[in-house]
């Protein structure tokens, strides 16, 4: 298969070249071909059910024993060849509604939906939140992640980056609706876990309570499979729990959503370290089937500085958060240098200034721009009054009497990678300072803590960063029945990621046990749905801004750990919705502008933003000027992203919910036939002048005016 080709759409275009060839001149052979190109073009569209690959099988076969013809077996054998190349696509297709190649047009999926780790159909819970389905949109979530309220609250977003409603303006704010409707739904009682499988007779142990882990289990335990997950922590939660501070998360956003999986019948073991108070051996002779260990990056690097090791006050970052999660709220020192420009410095150095530190400073050794942090926590952290040194390295750690005392650094300049052209810190010959310190907390990243799960589990693989090796699509690792995700394979990083590659895992698990062979293609992001669009006029489509997160007041903020973003009002959360561009139904192929501007010459379209990577202004009020209303971008639209339909006395053109014109119909005097709106009728005038000789009646149909002229000319005839 061609890179970036769908192979469902490359056998249904073979297929149709065998067809249009005129080659298969037996009726029966061409009766069969077509039936099969019905069921290749319901795959393609999103219409097949379990049925259809059996039934294309079927033909085929019977094509294969009918054809007399040369012709008929070819057809079949392209069909065949098809199938069994791309019959992981052809399945995926039936069971996702989603061609993540785009070849499909239909079935593309949305870039929010392509981008999220866990694939969850944002346009279609976004729309439900904008219609007041806070219930429904969060069921639509939970397919995908267990956790919506937590992921709402702390995850980094990928989704609003790629979201197309950012090339207009801004994105959608799709991770607050996201908390607002957990809220809303565990508020009004209604956050409720889908009806289990029957039981299965298997057991399958989870080796952490993290967000990987617990999305295993949650998966697992639907599937009808009994779940105990094996957690170190006194409590669920895993890094989300101790590495994440409660002014971004409260605990009590964890507990509620962790004790889902309790209702689940899901086992937690707590306090109970792998590889220390059991070992695999151990699980076996339980009579657990299968394995899965999610066990997070709970071991910070060393900044492999002199003076690092020989001062109580150099704390590494997870350790410090740990501390303080788990009840030490003393205070690090007065004056608390933090090493590092990521979401976890970011929380070191906020958490320190709520536990009383006077002066706390980041030290990063690059720009603002480079730092990996949240923009939105860097600003936050700034209005609380946190001082930022950038382009400064430390090189030693200066103390006293056995106390740290000062943080010595070179100032640095950035200069281009050889080999990768990103710009590099340099440190500049002679610069040399020292910042005054009585605590250094190091985060410039974390680890897998290796000798846990090495402690219980000899024989697995290990990849060259020390991260558990598995096969990234059944996340398998070299041991049989052994399964692993999160950071444990990854490294550090998000929250969603760790819940995407849980599901991942709780899928090839259940297969395993079930004796199915493993996948060898990614999974594709599964389209929950095709729901309505919300309809907004034009206007307030281009008027709609993403509203301001509200805050808690800086004094609070800096001296309590309450939740720093209060969520949006009901209010903005649905005007909010009402921006989605619903990018699942508009494919941006960019068809419509094309049809108006170069073959109707009216370029009523202003809708700059559908081409990725030279987007200019988009405007769809400009649309009302210069439409006619003549339909042609929507006969020409292949998703029916834009719709032109008569309502009552007015045409309507909406391009996914959005509003574009709508002008009064002018109807025949006769016999009250839809003639169009005054303004195409007008462009169809000036296009015929001079082609069809015109009745002079602007108001008659075609048919009324006919039989005005026959009525005349026959009064014209001498008797």
């Amino acid at each position: 298969m061609a890179k970036d080709r769908c192979p469902v759409n490359e056998t249904i275009e073979a297929l149709q070249d065998h067809i249009d060839s005129g080659s298969l001149t037996a009726p029966k052979d061409r009766r069969i071909a077509e039936e099969i190109a019905d069921l290749l073009n319901d795959v393609a569209w999103g219409r097949a059910g379990e049925a259809h690959i059996p039934a294309i099988e079927e033909l085929v076969r019977e094509l294969n024993k009918e054809g007399r013809k040369e012709a008929g077996a070819e057809a079949a054998e392209m069909v065949e060849k098809g199938l069994a190349r791309g019959r992981e696509a052809f399945i995926s297709h039936v069971q996702t509604h989603n061609c993540p190649t785009g070849d499909c047009v239909r079935l593309a999926p949305a870039p929010c939906q392509m981008t999220c780790p866990a694939g969850i159909d944002v346009p279609t819970y976004v729309t439900l939140i904008g219609q007041g389905k806070d219930a429904e949109a969060i069921d639509v979530i939970r397919k995908d992640n267990p956790f919506p309220w937590v992921c709402g609250l702390i995850c980094t977003r990928p989704c609003e980056f790629m979201c197309v409603r950012g090339r207009i303006d801004s994105p959608i704010s799709i991770k607050f609706l996201k908390a607002f409707a957990a809220e809303r739904a565990l508020s009004n009682r209604e956050y409720k876990n889908p009806e289990k499988a029957p039981d299965k007779g298997k057991k399958v142990a989870v080796i952490g309570a993290g967000p990987g882990g617990m999305s295993a289990a949650y998966y697992l335990a639907l599937k009808g499979y009994g779940v105990t997950i094996i957690e170190a922590l006194p409590m669920a939660g895993g890094m989300m729990m101790v590495g994440i501070p409660r002014y971004r998360l409260p605990r009590e956003v964890i507990d509620r959503e962790a004790g889902m999986l309790e209702d689940l019948g899901v086992e937690f073991r707590f306090n109970t370290l792998f590889g220390s108070d059991l070992t695999i051996e151990d699980l076996e002779e339980e009579g657990f089937d299968a394995f899965f260990f999610a066990i997070g990056a709970h071991r910070s690097f060393a900044m492999n500085i002199s003076g690092e090791e020989d001062y109580p006050e150099v704390l590494p970052s997870i350790d410090f958060l740990k501390a303080v999660a788990l009840g030490d709220r003393k205070m690090p020192g007065k004056r608390v240098i933090v090493i590092g420009g990521g979401n976890v410095a970011i929380d070191a150095a906020r958490t320190s200034l709520r536990l009383g530190s006077e002066s706390v400073t980041i030290a990063y050794r690059r720009t603002r721009n480079e730092m990996p942090a949240d923009i939105e926590e860097v600003e936050q952290a700034e209005e609380e009054g946190i001082r930022f040194s950038f382009l400064t390295v430390p090189v030693e750690v200066i103390g006293e009497k056995g106390h740290v005392t000062a943080l010595r650094c070179l100032r640095a300049e950035l200069v281009p990678d050889d080999k990768s052209g990103r710009m590099r810190p340099v440190p500049i010959e002679g610069s040399e300072y020292d910042m005054g310190a009585d605590a250094i907390i190091a985060a410039i990243g974390q680890r897998v803590d290796v000798d846990c799960v090495k402690g219980g589990l000899c024989d697995l693989e290990w990849s060259r960063r020390n991260t558990i090796g598995v096969n990234m699509v059944s996340m398998e690792t070299s041991e049989p029945g052994v399964f692993a995700a999160g950071d444990a394979v990854t490294g550090p990083a998000t929250v969603v990621e760790a819940i995407g590659g849980g599901k991942r895992a709780a899928e090839a698990i259940d297969r395993y046990l079930s004796g199915i062979p493993q996948p060898e293609m990614p999974p594709v992001p599964v389209r929950r749905d095709r729901t309505a669009n919300l309809e907004v006029p034009a206007s307030t489509k281009m008027a709609l801004k993403r509203p301001e997160m509200p805050l808690l007041n800086i004094d609070r903020r800096r001296t309590t750990f309450q939740q720093v973003e209060l969520g949006y009002d009901e209010n903005a959360v649905r005007e909010e919705a009402r921006r989605c561009l619903r990018c699942d139904i508009c494919m941006r192929c960019g068809k419509c502008v094309e049809i108006c501007r170069d073959k109707m010459g009216v370029n009523a379209l202003q809708f700059g933003h559908l081409d990725f990577d030279h987007p200019v202004a988009t405007d769809f009020r400009h649309t009302e000027e210069d439409c006619i209303l003549c339909g042609a971008c929507a006969t020409n639209c292949p998703n029916n992203a834009m719709i032109m339909e008569d309502r009552d006395d007015e045409r309507v053109l909406s391009f996914c919910g959005t509003v574009l014109n709508r002008q009064k119909l002018i109807k025949c005097r006769e016999c009250d036939a839809v003639l169009g709106p005054a303004r195409y009728l007008d462009f169809v005038r000036k296009r015929t002048q001079g082609v069809a000789k015109l009745t002079g009646e602007r108001n008659l149909c075609e048919k009324c005016a006919r039989e005005k002229e026959a009525r005349k000319l026959h009064s014209d005839i001498p008797g």
